[in-house]
C-alpha cells in the first residue's frame, strides 16, 4: 500500500522548502517532501570540495523583494551569520575593466568605440514595437552598443541569438538607457555605478549559499520529523490515480502535489506525456557549467573589492566570474594563503562546449583577461555540469506554459519554481521561494500566487521598499 499525505512536495530546492516552511505554520496541513538528492538546496546548494574550499552552484546573492524572506534569513543564520557588500560588478573588455551598467560607462572605451556608442544612441529612431529581445537591444542602444557589448554578451550568456528570446523577461534586469546621462558621463569620465535591484547583497559568513537551505531543512526536520524524504528520485507520476513513483520502490498518494523539478521532465515521467510532450518541446533551457579555481596567494589589487565581473568578448568561455573568497573569507580553508574565482558557462544546442577541454579553455582565459597571472597561482579546480541552468525566456515559452501548466493544475498538479514553472524573471531565491509559499497559501486559502502570475508587479515591490527607506 502506498504512503498516503494531503500534500506532496517535490524537491528540495528555495520553492519546495518554502512551501513546506508555509506548511508548517500553525495552521498547517499534512505535507511530505522528497528530494532525490542527500541535501536540500537544489540549484542554491554549496559544496564544500576535498581540499576545504566551499563553492555555490553558480553565481548567487541574497537580496529579496519580500520582507519575509528577509526576516527568515535573519531568523535562519542569526544576524551574525551574514557579511554585507556593496556590488561591484564590471565588464572586462578592450583589456579593461568598464563599470556595470556599460551605457553608463562608455568613458572608459577607446575613442572611437565610444564615438560608435554614442553616436547609435543619437540616431536612434522609433520603429514599432519590438517582436523579440534582439530587435529592442537594437531599439533601445543603438547599433554601437548593441554591437559593442549587448550581442555578443548576451549570446555569452544564453547561449541562444537574441532574435529567439522573448523580451517579456527584462523588466529591472537590464539597465536602459537615459541618453543625456550617458553623454555627461562621457564628457565628464565619470564613473556611475549605481543601477541595479541588487546594489547591496549579503551573503552567509560560512557555507556558502546552501547553508541557508540547509538550516531551514534542518528547521522543518526537527519540528516535523520523517516529513522530508531525501534520496527520494521521482520515476513515474500518475497524475490521474495522485500516485507518485520513486526509485527506490516507494509509492506515494496525495490529494495535491506541489512539483519543483524541471517542466520538461515532469512531462516526461508524467501519464500526460502523450498528451504534451509537443508543448513541453517548445521549452528551450541552457546548461551552465561552473569552474571553481582554487588559487594560492591573493587577488590582484584589481580585483579587491570586485565582486563579479561580465565578459563579453571570445578571448576567454566563461560570461561571467565572481571574486568567491570576497563573498565570504571562510570560503577558503586559509584566506592568509588562499582566494577562489568561480566562473560560468552556457551551453546549449546552438552554443557547444567541450566538456573535456572547458578546464583548460577556462584557465587559459583567466591569463587572457588578467585575472590571474599565471599557472602556477592554480591550487586546485572544481567542476560541475548543470543541465538545467537557466530557463530560456524563448519566444514560444509563454505559449507552451499556456498549456502545460494548467493541463497540470486539472489534475490537482501546481508546477513552481526555477524550472518548475520556467519563469526567468521570477527565479531568483526569493522569487522562488515565495512561489512555494504562495502556492501553499493558494491551497490552504484560496489567495492569489501573485509571483508566478504577475512578475512585473512583484519586481517593483524593491523599487518601492527602498523609497519609502529614504
Amino acid at each position: 500500500m502506498p504512503l498516503e499525505t494531503d500534500i506532496l512536495i517535490l524537491g528540495a530546492g528555495p520553492t519546495g522548502l518554502g512551501a513546506a516552511w508555509r506548511l508548517s505554520q500553525p495552521d498547517h496541513r499534512d505535507w511530505l517532501l522528497c528530494e532525490a538528492a542527500a541535501e536540500a538546496g537544489g540549484l542554491a546548494a554549496s559544496v564544500t570540495d576535498e581540499h576545504g574550499f566551499t563553492w555555490d552552484l553558480g553565481g548567487h546573492v541574497q537580496f529579496s523583494h519580500y520582507d519575509y524572506f528577509d526576516d527568515l534569513m535573519d531568523e535562519l543564520l542569526g544576524v551574525e551569520g551574514w557579511l554585507y557588500h556593496e556590488r561591484e560588478s564590471w565588464v572586462w573588455m578592450r583589456d579593461t575593466f568598464v563599470p556595470y551598467p556599460f551605457q553608463l560607462n562608455l568613458h572608459r572605451l577607446p575613442l572611437e568605440e565610444r564615438w560608435f556608442c554614442v553616436r547609435g544612441l543619437l540616431r536612434l529612431q522609433p520603429n514599432g514595437a519590438p517582436k523579440n529581445f534582439g530587435e529592442w537591444i537594437d531599439a533601445v542602444f543603438g547599433e554601437g552598443i548593441a554591437t559593442v557589448f549587448m550581442r555578443p554578451y548576451n549570446f555569452k550568456v544564453w547561449a541562444y541569438p537574441p532574435e529567439e528570446l522573448s523580451r517579456i523577461w527584462i523588466g529591472e534586469r537590464v539597465a536602459t538607457v537615459d541618453v543625456e546621462r550617458v553623454i555627461e558621463n562621457v564628457m565628464r569620465h565619470r564613473d556611475d555605478v549605481s543601477w541595479g535591484p541588487n546594489n547591496q547583497f549579503r551573503f552567509p559568513k560560512h557555507g556558502g549559499t546552501g547553508a541557508v537551505w540547509r538550516a531551514l531543512a534542518s528547521k522543518l526536520e526537527t519540528a516535523h520529523p520523517a516529513k522530508l524524504k531525501m534520496r527520494h528520485t521521482l520515476t513515474k507520476l500518475d497524475t490521474e490515480n495522485h500516485i507518485a513513483h520513486f526509485a527506490n520502490g516507494e509509492r506515494i498518494r496525495y490529494r495535491r502535489l506541489l512539483n519543483t523539478i524541471p517542466l520538461d521532465t515532469l512531462v516526461r515521467l508524467s501519464d500526460l506525456a502523450d498528451e504534451l510532450s509537443d508543448a513541453a518541446n517548445l521549452l528551450r533551457h541552457s546548461s551552465t557549467h561552473i569552474i571553481g579555481i582554487a588559487l594560492h596567494g591573493q587577488p590582484a589589487e584589481a580585483l579587491h573589492k570586485k565582486c563579479w565581473m561580465y565578459f563579453p568578448e571570445s578571448d576567454s568561455p566563461f560570461y561571467r566570474a565572481t571574486v568567491f573568497s570576497h563573498y565570504s573569507p571562510n570560503n577558503v580553508p586559509d584566506i592568509n594563503r588562499y582566494w577562489s574565482l568561480m566562473v560560468e558557462v552556457s551551453e546549449s544546442a546552438q552554443k557547444p562546449v567541450n566538456r573535456e577541454t572547458i578546464i583548460e579553455e577556462t584557465i587559459q582565459g583567466l591569463l587572457n583577461t588578467k585575472l590571474i597571472a599565471d599557472r602556477d597561482a592554480v591550487h586546485h579546480t572544481w567542476y560541475r555540469r548543470l543541465e538545467h541552468g537557466y530557463p530560456t525566456p524563448s519566444l514560444r515559452r509563454d505559449e507552451a506554459l499556456n498549456r502545460l501548466l494548467p493541463a497540470f493544475a486539472e489534475r490537482d498538479v501546481l508546477s513552481r519554481g526555477r524550472f518548475g514553472a520556467w519563469k526567468y524573471e521570477v527565479s531568483n531565491q526569493d522569487h522562488s521561494f515565495a512561489q512555494g509559499v504562495e502556492a501553499a497559501e493558494f491551497w490552504m486559502t484560496g489567495a492569489l500566487e501573485l509571483t508566478v502570475n504577475d512578475p512585473e508587479r512583484v519586481n517593483s515591490q524593491v523599487a518601492r521598499r527602498k523609497k519609502a527607506a529614504i
